[in-house]
């Protein structure tokens, strides 16, 4: 079991940044993939980004390359989620979630057993 915490979301402007944190618990965390998804309400939970265990491979949406960046440090049990230059259309509810996986990083949502309750973002126009 890995239990998966989230922070840093809030209200921004658009053109803002934020840096969301993930801290991981209850198993090794350096044994799991992690990424970060987002969901708007009615619609379904979309792949953000990912990141290998080891960290070294990464794999952004394309609505975020070159505005966000997903990192990893292994020996605070944490994922972070840098987004910068933010818009409104990236209003949603952020998720961690993670799976013991070799290889990676990986995008599909069912990859994935274990999930954070979710940090708001709200970009304001």
């Amino acid at each position: 079991q890995v239990q998966l915490v989230e922070s840093g979301g809030g209200l921004v402007q658009a053109g803002g940044s934020l840096r969301l944190s993930c801290a991981a618990s209850g198993r090794t965390f350096s044994d799991y993939a992690m990424g970060w998804f987002r969901q708007v309400p009615g619609e379904e939970r979309e792949f953000v980004a990912s990141i290998a265990r080891a960290g070294s491979g990464t794999d952004y949406a394309d609505s975020v390359k070159g505005r966000f960046t997903i990192s990893r440090d292994n020996a605070k049990d944490t994922v972070y989620l840098q987004m910068n230059s933010l818009r409104p259309e990236d209003t949603a509810v952020y998720y961690c979630a993670a799976d013991y996986q070799r290889g990676g990083p990986f995008r599909p949502r069912t990859t994935y057993g274990y999930w954070g309750q979710g940090t708001q973002v709200t970009v304001s126009s």
